[in-house]
């Protein structure tokens, strides 16, 4: 279908144009935990943390398969800088919540990203005349580090101390928008994989969030703009898709290097002119690993392509398309993982030094799917929706 073929447009052009500057900076976002400023001024010239931002908001407003290849494409020279890039435009959802004036302050400026962790069980904001006062302490700030702005997803209490309630009684929450000078951040993104990432922690203690610089996540009565992906698609939606670009990035760079190496690496111990490209087993491998990656991202590019289609058709999503989509997202980034695997295991102890292109992508990967939308439980969910029962969980 047409919408398969979209990236081939402005904003992928940009994001390949960037490549050999990624991949030969990709050590120093390794040893720095942080992007390079002069790879961020290229970034935002390219306007790849907008990419899906509204137009509406000062966005770029591209469609989610495009998104997808700008994700997998940069994921392919550096993961780091993949996975900033896509929670910058997951998180810039929320320029379609907020008044216009503060999403171009806030989201859309020349340099503006916005870091956010996921809800926080301590975190609370207790309403306050003109705004709330908010304090806890959030986790996994991807980007934080180049971020002006962050995000925090709150509990809702009343003034009084109580638990807010909406209308039908449930629990309310909200997410509060302000500059990172106002938090605490705190320097624990010490990890095995994606430290460009630069994920750390942060805390308020009684900060004072003006109204207009709240919102709640896809709800209708905060959506200013009415397009399709705002419509239909939730930033937990886009996550999944930025998520899956990225493993299947690593996974098909991987593929890439490893059939460079099988053209060259002669087993030492053999005593035979041969390089591992000759040798049944490997082969075996390679062309396994190839078909599980396309199977893979033929799955997503399938569900997210026709629930673009869908969207676009204005046409409601049911609940089957949802668990759809989380289906594509968790099998795509486990199975790139498996190919991964199956690649560093066939590349033999040129897999484990570091100036070898396999030791940082295997870290990088195991550390993606560490994530929560890669759980092996989301298929339960699926799996409920699949056989006619109410799932028991998010979907």
């Amino acid at each position: 279908m047409a919408t398969r073929n979209l990236p081939n447009g402005i904003h992928d052009k940009a994001a390949r144009d960037l490549l050999p500057m990624i991949a030969s900076m990709a050590d120093r976002i390794e040893k720095d935990r942080e992007l390079p400023s002069e790879l961020l001024a290229a970034l935002h010239k390219a306007r790849l943390f907008h990419t899906i931002a509204p137009r509406e908001a000062g966005g770029e407003g591209a469609d989610i398969i495009t998104f997808f290849h700008v994700i997998e494409a940069i994921a392919s020279a550096d993961a780091s800088t993949a996975w900033c890039v896509g929670q910058a435009n997951g998180v810039a959802m929320a320029a379609a919540y907020v008044d216009p004036a503060v999403a171009r302050e806030v989201f859309t400026g020349p340099t503006s990203t916005v870091a956010s962790g996921p809800n926080s069980r301590n975190a609370r904001a207790v309403r306050a005349p003109g705004g709330y006062r908010v304090s806890g302490r959030w986790h996994f700030a991807s980007g934080s580090r180049h971020s002006a702005w962050l995000g925090a997803h709150c509990a809702v209490f009343e003034a009084d101390g109580t638990p807010a309630k909406s209308p039908d009684g449930r629990p309310v929450d909200r997410t509060m928008l302000f500059p990172k000078s106002s938090a605490t951040v705190i320097d624990n993104w010490k990890v095995m994989g994606l430290r460009g990432t630069g994920s750390d922690d942060y805390e308020l203690n009684d900060l004072f969030v003006p109204e207009q610089y709240t919102y709640t996540r896809d709800a209708d009565a905060d959506r200013r703009v009415k397009t399709p992906l705002f419509t239909h698609f939730t930033g937990f939606n886009m996550f999944g898709l930025s998520f899956s670009g990225v493993a299947l990035g690593i996974a098909r760079s991987c593929l890439d290097e490893f059939r460079r190496l099988a053209a060259e690496k002669s087993p030492q111990a053999s005593g035979f002119a041969w390089v591992l490209r000759d040798n049944a087993v490997v082969q075996s491998k390679v062309a396994q690993a190839e078909a599980r990656w396309r199977a893979a991202r033929a799955l997503v590019l399938d569900i997210y392509g026709d629930l673009w289609d869908k969207a676009r058709a204005s046409e409601e999503f049911t609940l089957m398309d949802r668990a759809n989509m989380r289906m594509a997202s968790t099998f795509a980034m486990n199975d790139a993982c498996s190919v991964v695997e199956s690649l560093w295991s066939a590349a033999g102890a040129t897999a484990i030094f570091e100036e070898n292109p396999f030791e940082r992508r295997f870290r990088d990967i195991h550390c993606a799917t560490q994530q929560g939308q890669a759980a092996q439980s989301n298929f339960e969910i699926i799996g409920q929706v699949l056989l006619g029962l109410t799932p028991k969980g998010r979907v």
